[in-house]
């Protein structure tokens, strides 16, 4: 189960579209009044891990797991080799931004292709195979909804705090590469736990 939760830190705390606007509400003094924002983008990930969820629970059975394993470790690497190679465009995040709000946060996560890429793998094979569903389901939902919250508004408590000192990217480039070898990590895990044993087991 600490797998789920590394993998959803590594790819909801990673830079994206969403938690660059956190940073640049809190580099801007509007990190308090962003709250709503943060919130939306919590929701929409309840949203995500919640219809994902019971979804995954009808479609991944055991039989099926360890294929749907594999192909979830090779996605989960692509995605740590991404992040690993992006680069962060500062200078870009740093114009006059208006107030978001939470609608802009929901719609905005519900769009995010990195929304789903964060919630898919958890909901369709780490779910199942630990046994998640039902009210364990909604549960684990809701706490990986508020991880959620927590990712754009920890960049914007960044921006407050480190304000003018974050022009180097580099600070940025080294915490993506932290958020890369967790993901790289999780994928190993997982890939040993849900697809070797269970093809070696017989």
């Amino acid at each position: 189960m600490l797998a789920i939760v590394a993998y959803a830190l590594g790819v909801m705390y990673t830079p994206g579209p969403v938690n660059l606007l956190g940073l640049n509400a809190g580099l801007h003094g509007q990190a308090r009044s962003s709250l709503g924002f943060y919130i939306g983008v919590g929701l929409a990930m309840l949203i995500l891990f919640l219809l994902f969820g019971w979804a995954g629970a009808a479609w991944v059975r055991g039989d099926m797991l360890a294929v749907v394993g594999a192909l979830g470790c090779g996605y989960i690497f692509y995605l740590a080799i991404n992040i690993a190679r992006s680069s962060i465009d500062l200078p870009a995040v740093r114009q006059a931004p208006r107030v978001m709000r939470l609608r802009d946060g929901l719609i905005m996560q519900l769009c995010n292709p990195k929304g789903i890429v964060a919630t898919l793998p958890i909901a369709t094979i780490q779910f199942p195979a630990a046994g998640i569903h039902g009210l364990s389901l909604t549960l684990w939902s809701m706490g990986l909804a508020a991880l959620a919250v927590g990712a754009p508004g920890s960049y914007a408590l960044i921006g407050v705090v480190l304000g003018k000192r974050l022009e180097n990217p580099k600070i940025l480039q080294g915490f993506s590469l932290g958020m890369a070898a967790l993901l790289a990590g999780v994928a190993l895990s997982i890939g040993y736990e849900h697809v070797w044993l269970p093809l070696t087991a017989d």
